[in-house]
């Protein structure tokens, strides 16, 4: 089973609509899945999710495993089930992205129980994580249609087409194999001297002003980051960084400014021992940007969820008439099924973590609300920026606050309480995370020409054995997760904002004048019809991240305005493409084995010192990066697209 190109035919990135789009694989049996291909995609559901829960709880760093799967998975499955090809590949890396999606979401709160001092059994983790998993699937099914197929060409999903590139590349080598391959390694080379890897290098150019006017710049050489702007182009990345514009030299210096003229016995809200006048950039953004950044979202994902819900309507109706109307292919869905199972375990979770009936329903209720808000949001984001860089602890901590709120409204304040919430609220981050990698994978399965209804099947699988992995790894690691002091053994960043953000409301201490802020500040956008998400990513996401994803964006637009001709540009652009997958592979998977290195204390000992720990050394490699990405590119010829 082959496609008729060696590459990815151009209609996949546009220029048709969804519904005339021809895939890779137009022609022949649709099936992927066969013993081989669902035991490799389980054991790789079973790796990225315990590798994903530990290194995430460790340091707060994650990798999205699309990219390693396709992979891995695709060594795997031209070893053990060739005939399956380039379709057995894809369900591989889609089971392989459910494991670590659930594990990405539910290390942000599910640790943050044994925060406040309470205790959690697997029953009750696996049954809100199971709950979420096929809450999530549901709900972001219910919108394949509208954004996978009707919203082709303007959607990018630019992982989903870096893992389409990739699982091409590796079943028919050529020049999208060989490009693959330079990302790969250039990708590989940076990171390694990276501080996710080795630590011998400083990869961040970082300018701070922490006097009269505070701000922050930096930029990071990192290739995964780099490949990423190039794939989503100039209009997303730019629109990104103006979010960071705004929050690093608009909001930051002015509250840096006001800050100034406090008195010493002004403290910091959430951190008696520092003094207002005191902070530094990094204290200002962590104490009060960020809570005008969840404000931000927490009002994009709500307008965003109203301007949908005629969709989600149209949607519904959709899929009450599928059964009269389904191809063969669409035939032996379990969407209800999932959605069904999903309620059940949502319903059945809250009354075995609830105090009463009443907090019970009143939980499910706001779960489902919630839940299924925001796991619209998150397919829609997956769709321009990639699961990578989805802002899930944005949308989870307007999910907290909002829960949280409901509970103190109730009264509900105690310590008991607050557990409820926390595992509540496991449900919805869950279901969050997992949306945004299911519809990444569904992506990737209508560009290759895949079974819908097959790839669902494998992920609900994926992300069970994900829920079990997860769970299981955090109750091994109880005692050790509530461990404060200077170097604790796990640092859980997420955990610990979630944990602050519930008993902070419940104790009525939280920046509530910066959530507002945050909130009149998205409104203002959206009657200036600005596209509030993207701006409050960028505004949201350090600005290092922001920025080099503009740089490959940039690099992207280089390419373009010295092609001398449309065929040319044709070409290098798809072989740029094809690198910047490379990159993003390169990036994840060394960044991947670097961290699971680090944790086990095999690599990363001494931080870099000297020239190789400052701006130069950043700025060599941040141009070195450039020039090795562009110089393949540029050096394309046309020939090699005949």
């Amino acid at each position: 089973m082959s496609g008729n190109n060696k590459k990815l035919p151009k209609e996949a990135y546009g220029g048709v609509s969804g519904k005339d789009y021809v895939p890779y694989i137009s022609t022949g049996d649709k099936k992927g899945a066969n013993v081989a291909v669902i035991i490799i995609g389980a054991i790789l559901a079973v790796i990225f999710a315990a590798s994903t829960a530990y290194s995430g709880m460790k340091a707060g760093l994650t990798v999205a495993a699309g990219i390693p799967g396709s992979i891995i998975g695709s060594a795997l499955v031209a070893a053990f089930a060739k005939k399956k090809g380039i379709l057995g590949k894809n369900i591989v890396q889609g089971m392989a992205s459910g494991g670590e999606s659930v594990a990405s979401g539910m290390i942000f709160i599910l640790p943050a129980v044994f925060l406040i001092g309470a205790r959690v059994s697997f029953l009750e983790g696996f049954v809100v994580g199971v709950g979420g998993v096929f809450f999530g699937i549901g709900v972001a099914s219910l919108v394949h249609n509208y954004l996978i197929i009707e919203e082709h060409g303007k959607l990018m999903y630019p992982e989903a087409m870096a893992i389409s590139e990739t699982l091409v590349a590796s079943t028919n080598g050529g020049d999208s194999m060989k490009f693959m391959g330079m990302g790969f390694g250039i990708g590989g080379l940076i990171t390694v001297l990276s501080s996710s890897f080795l630590n011998v290098a400083n990869t961040v150019f970082s300018l701070i002003g922490n006097k009269f006017y505070k701000f922050k710049f930096e930029v990071e050489a990192n290739p995964l980051l780099l490949g990423i702007g190039f794939i989503v182009g100039l209009d997303v990345a730019i629109t990104m960084f103006a979010g960071s514009i705004l929050s690093n030299f608009g909001i930051m210096p002015l509250i840096g400014y006001f800050a100034g003229m406090a008195g010493d016995g002004v403290q910091v809200w959430n951190n008696p021992a520092m003094g207002i006048s005191q902070m530094d950039v990094n204290a200002i953004a962590g104490n009060y940007v960020k809570y005008i950044g969840a404000g931000m979202m927490l009002c994009g994902g709500i307008i965003g969820a109203i301007n949908l819900i005629p969709t989600i309507i149209s949607s519904v109706k959709e899929t009450l008439k599928a059964r009269n109307s389904e191809s063969s292919d669409e035939k032996g869905g379990i969407q209800p099924l999932l959605l069904t199972a999903g309620v059940i375990a949502a319903v059945v979770g809250s009354f075995m973590v609830s105090s009463s009936l009443t907090m019970t329903i009143v939980g499910v209720i706001v779960a489902f609300i919630l839940a299924g808000l925001f796991v619209i949001v998150a397919g829609r984001l997956t769709g321009t920026i990639g699961t990578s860089n989805l802002p899930v602890s944005g949308m989870t901590i307007a999910s907290l606050v909002i829960a949280t709120l409901v509970f103190v409204i109730m009264k509900w304040t105690n310590v008991a309480d607050n557990r409820s919430l926390l595992l509540i609220s496991t449900f919805i981050v869950v279901a969050i995370s997992i949306a945004g990698g299911y519809s990444q994978s569904q992506k990737v399965t209508f560009i290759v020409g895949g079974s819908k209804n097959e790839m669902q099947r494998a992920f609900a699988l994926a992300g069970v054995i994900g829920v079990i992995v997860v769970v299981g790894t955090i109750l091994i690691l109880s005692d050790k997760l509530a461990i404060t002091g200077d170097n604790p053994p796990f640092a859980l960043p997420q955990a610990n904002l979630m944990s602050t953000l519930t008993s902070g409301i419940m104790s009525g201490k939280l920046p509530w004048v910066m959530i507002l802020v945050g909130v009149v500040i998205a409104l203002v956008m959206y009657f200036l019809n600005l596209p509030i998400m993207t701006i409050a990513i960028g505004f949201y996401l350090p600005v290092s991240t922001t920025m080099i994803i503009l740089v490959g964006a940039l690099l992207r637009v280089l390419v373009e305005k010295t092609a001398k001709s449309e065929e040319e540009k044709d070409v290098k652009l798809s072989n740029g493409v094809s690198l910047s997958s490379g990159l993003v592979a390169g990036g994840s998977i060394i960044g991947l084995v670097g961290i699971v290195l680090q944790i086990t204390n095999i690599v990363g000992g001494k931080a870099p010192s000297g020239f190789a720990a400052g701006n130069g050394m950043a700025l060599i490699l941040l141009a070195l990066l450039c020039v090795l990405t562009l110089l393949p590119i540029m050096t394309s010829k046309v020939k090699n697209e005949k």
